[in-house]
């Protein structure tokens, strides 16, 4: 998985969806766009992902689009219309951009990098480098709790302060946890 971060400039939020797309076809990659504010780390992301590819393997997806699956596993959600709050809005805005290629052999995992995989590595390069010029992006690290907007997460994720005291976890945590719980609300 290739994260692309920093501030873009979004004109018009179908069309950069459209081109987004387009992008991702042109090099075998699913590539899906964030509002960083809402993004609790990379292992945020990464979960998302993770969590996504094994619904779509037994077939339990609910998103015909993988890049969609990723955006409902990362926003905890399962209606794509609450999701949707987490991706790209028009204007200037922090955005991280998760670019997925899939390895010859279908593997995923980002931590067995091996032979097979450099197809896929090098796609997700090249389509990074389409997204970057798409977007004019200025590349700056965007995701992470020191860069979310620690109130608009905890309201988009419904975390009380309550719950981030009984349970000793950060913020980063409990919105992973968000994640992995949705195979079980399903």
């Amino acid at each position: 998985m290739y994260l692309l971060e920093g501030q873009a400039t979004i004109e018009d939020v179908d069309d950069t969806v459209a081109e987004l797309a387009a992008i991702g076809d042109e090099h075998d990659c699913t590539v899906q766009a964030f509002d960083a504010r809402y993004l609790a780390g990379r292992e945020h992301l990464e979960r998302a992902v993770e969590l996504a590819d094994r619904a779509i393997e037994r077939g339990e997806n609910v998103a015909r689009d993988r890049g969609v699956e990723i955006l409902l596993y990362a926003a905890g959600r399962r209606q794509i219309d609450d999701a949707l709050a987490m991706g790209v809005d028009a204007g200037e805005t922090d955005v991280a951009v998760v670019i997925d290629g899939v390895a010859e052999d279908g593997e995923r995992d980002d931590r067995t990098i091996s032979a097979n995989d450099a197809d896929a590595t090098a796609r997700e390069a090249d389509a990074a480098a389409a997204v970057r010029e798409t977007l004019a992006i200025e590349e700056h690290s965007t995701i992470g709790v020191e860069h979310a907007d620690e109130a608009l997460v905890r309201e988009f994720f419904e975390i009380t302060e309550a719950e981030l005291s009984a349970t000793g976890a950060d913020l980063a945590d409990v919105v992973r946890e968000r994640v992995a719980l949705l195979d079980v609300e399903k």
